[in-house]
């Protein structure tokens, strides 16, 4: 899949905390697949109460062993009964739902019992297409009837942001909704006005204000 860079581990504090890139999951045909952390992220994640990921403690180490054996433990399998909504609520392609690098990037490892997540930084390819998540939404407290699932969004590059330098605003007829999650928003910049990407709304978490929006992002 060359639409598939590397893929990020993500942690944060808790909900409405901003997301530390921690670890780095990479793939090559002469390599194999290998993970590290990143320091840089692995210590502002420590100040916050971070220790290690379960099955890698060495936060030095760079590991070349049953990778996708552990990180693969997060993603839902084939022979449960909702699986068919779950392959379809993240767009997955049959064809790779035994590729656990592929699961991961696509499904992001998400867990209602913890705070990690992992994101793929995509390549620009022909028909790609992927689920991601409007960040921010905590603190903006949007009105839940301001967004419908098929709305087409717009997106802003925002180059000058202090905390991220591949930031991408999204918004609705001017109103502002918040960001495309971090790693996420890297294909924006790499596509820049060379290829079209369209983004609009996949699913809706809504409580009398927007809790969660899900977003198809496609080239």
């Amino acid at each position: 899949m060359k639409s598939i860079g590397n893929i990020f581990l993500i942690w944060r504090k808790g909900k409405g905390s901003r997301r530390i890139p921690i670890g780095i999951i990479k793939r090559n045909i002469n390599e194999g697949v290998r993970f590290e952390y990143l320091q840089e992220g692995l210590d502002k994640a420590k100040k916050l109460g971070f220790g290690y990921y379960e099955g890698f403690p060495d936060t030095n180490k760079v590991y070349t062993e049953n990778i996708l054996e552990i990180f693969g433990q997060r993603i839902m399998r084939s022979e449960r009964n909702d699986i068919k909504n779950f392959y379809d609520f993240w767009q997955i392609d049959p064809k790779y739902k035994e590729d656990d690098f592929y699961m991961l990037a696509y499904t992001q490892g998400l867990l209602p019992t913890d705070n990690f997540e992992f994101l793929a930084d995509f390549n620009p390819k022909k028909n790609l297409s992927f689920i991601t998540e409007i960040a921010g939404l905590t603190k903006l407290q949007i009105p839940a009837d301001t967004l419908k699932v098929g709305d087409s969004l717009s997106y802003q590059l925002e180059n000058n942001n202090e905390y991220d330098k591949d930031a991408v605003k999204v918004s609705k007829n001017g109103v502002r909704l918040g960001y495309i999650k971090c790693i996420h928003n890297k294909i924006f910049h790499k596509a820049n006005k060379k290829k079209k990407i369209n983004v609009t709304v996949h699913r809706i978490e809504k409580n009398g204000v927007l809790n969660r929006v899900f977003l198809k992002v496609s080239l």
